[in-house]
């Protein structure tokens, strides 16, 4: 994978293992990655750094993974998010798509699932900040009178 097209991720787990594994695995396919153990850091961490797809554990103490979800699409709206869980329901899925979850996968996760799953969330990132900045070019365009 090209570095220069590479998705910077954010991967949320309470689960140390689960992160330290996954995250390597997930740097050596050529992502960036960042991990941590808590929502409030995830929140926290993505009000300072820009991310392209954040992927979040359901279950997790402190605030939950849907809670994390809502606040990180509260101040950052244009960072995809991937929910992971180890005890998928209907309604939990059903919750996190709306409020904003691009995808909802099940534990144990397939490693080429979810490469491709960060990188169509990338491209729908940068689909949607092209489009904003298309409008707002739009908009400076037809406010001036030359």
């Amino acid at each position: 994978m090209d570095s220069q097209l590479a998705a910077k991720v954010i991967l949320v787990d309470d689960e140390e293992e689960f992160i330290d594994l996954m995250s390597q695995r997930l740097e050596t396919r050529g992502l960036k990655v960042v991990a941590v153990t808590s929502g409030e850091k995830a929140v926290a961490i993505a009000n300072d750094q820009n991310f392209d797809v954040a992927v979040v554990d359901l279950a997790m103490p402190g605030i939950d993974g849907i809670e994390t979800l809502k606040q990180i699409k509260t101040r950052r709206p244009d960072i995809e998010v991937i929910m992971l869980t180890g005890q998928a329901t209907v309604q939990s899925g059903i919750e996190a798509m709306k409020h904003g979850a691009s995808d909802f996968l099940e534990k144990p996760v397939d490693l080429n699932v979810l490469m491709e799953k960060i990188q169509q969330a990338k491209q729908a990132r940068m689909d949607a900040l092209k489009k904003k900045s298309e409008d707002e070019m739009k908009n400076i365009l037809k406010s001036k009178s030359w």
